[in-house]
């Protein structure tokens, strides 16, 4: 993987664990690093999800699989946001 790939899952990661936290009613207090990572595990597991139901590889936006990534990233942030806000209250 190049550096232009590192830096492409990043963003994509950081978009992906925003929008899943916008899903979320209320405030999750997690930190920015842990959005990163749940929105780059979340875009890998919908792309994973959306090839597995062959609606991956869409003309024009693949809405599908932005849906399950974004679907994915809520549920991750709704996992994490417990335990982390409990970490931070010690």
């Amino acid at each position: 993987m190049e550096i232009t790939g590192i830096f492409t899952a990043i963003i994509i990661g950081l978009v992906i664990g925003v929008l899943g936290r916008l899903v979320l009613p209320g405030r999750q207090s997690i930190a920015l690093w842990l959005t990163i990572v749940i929105g780059v595990a979340a875009a890998l597991l919908g792309t994973f999800v959306a090839g597995a139901f062959d609606v991956a590889a869409t003309g024009g936006v693949d809405w599908l699989e932005l849906l399950f990534q974004i679907g994915f990233a809520a549920l991750g942030v709704a996992l994490v946001a417990p335990i982390a806000s409990r970490s931070n209250v010690d």
